[in-house]
């Protein structure tokens, strides 16, 4: 069944209130400094539910993102909470890596995302019910199957997605007629923001994600946060 922009901001903020408010689950939202992340926290918040943001610090983020983190928390009113593996662990996984380890074999690509992510995910999720993100189906093919709520058994807790039915065209909608702002790096011509080495901006005609990992086959471009069995 085709849904109309209203009816997917409808569906959004209803099952919100419904699954998160109405049941008081405790839960956070995952900023990740692109405007998916800005979109849910306005959700959340016309919902009116209760709820905690977080981010990751891999050490490896642009200086605009660090800029964008700012500005979210004086638009939005809200403290975001920032979670990074430990010095040591850092420090092992570099010696271990190496400055271009990631662009030679996927496994060492893997490694840095499992430390700089995953590590720090477990930490922040630790306590909470569900955890609330901005991934889109639309966004690439291995988010192809993503719903509105699933049941994440990596981290066993329930995971929404309230724009898991966006269009590029609905999130751009969106932003604007809120009056949201967006991370700078957009008019660069990033599409998809994460990590510095492994996020570049792209041309024209080129998929939204086609800028992350660009070096890999598109099925190979999650770093674990977000994974779907098919």
């Amino acid at each position: 069944m085709s849904h109309t922009y209203e009816t997917k901001i409808a569906e959004a903020i209803g099952t919100l209130q419904e699954l998160v408010g109405a049941k008081a689950l405790k839960v956070t939202l995952a900023f990740s400094h692109q405007s998916e992340d800005a979109i849910t926290i306005s959700l959340a918040q016309k919902a009116g539910i209760d709820f905690d943001v977080f981010t990751l610090e891999t050490h490896k983020l642009f200086p605009e993102s660090h800029a964008y983190q700012k500005e979210i928390e004086t638009f939005f009113g809200v403290r975001v909470d920032a979670f990074s593996a430990s010095s040591k662990a850092i420090m092992e996984l570099e010696e271990k890596v190496g400055e271009y380890g990631i662009f030679d074999d996927i496994d060492l690509r893997k490694e840095c995302c499992h430390v700089r992510k995953i590590l720090p995910l477990m930490q922040a999720l630790k306590g909470y019910d569900g955890w609330i993100s901005g991934i889109r189906s639309a966004q690439s093919i291995t988010r192809s199957d993503t719903k509105l709520v699933e049941y994440d058994a990596k981290f066993e807790l329930l995971k929404f997605n309230p724009i898991a039915h966006f269009s590029d065209e609905e999130v751009e909608r969106y932003m604007r007629e809120c009056g949201i702002p967006k991370n700078s790096l957009y008019d660069k011509g990033f599409k998809s923001i994460g990590c510095k080495p492994c996020t570049r901006a792209i041309g024209e005609g080129e998929d939204i994600r086609a800028g992350r990992w660009w070096w890999e086959n598109p099925e190979h471009k999650e770093c674990g946060l977000h994974l779907h069995k098919n």
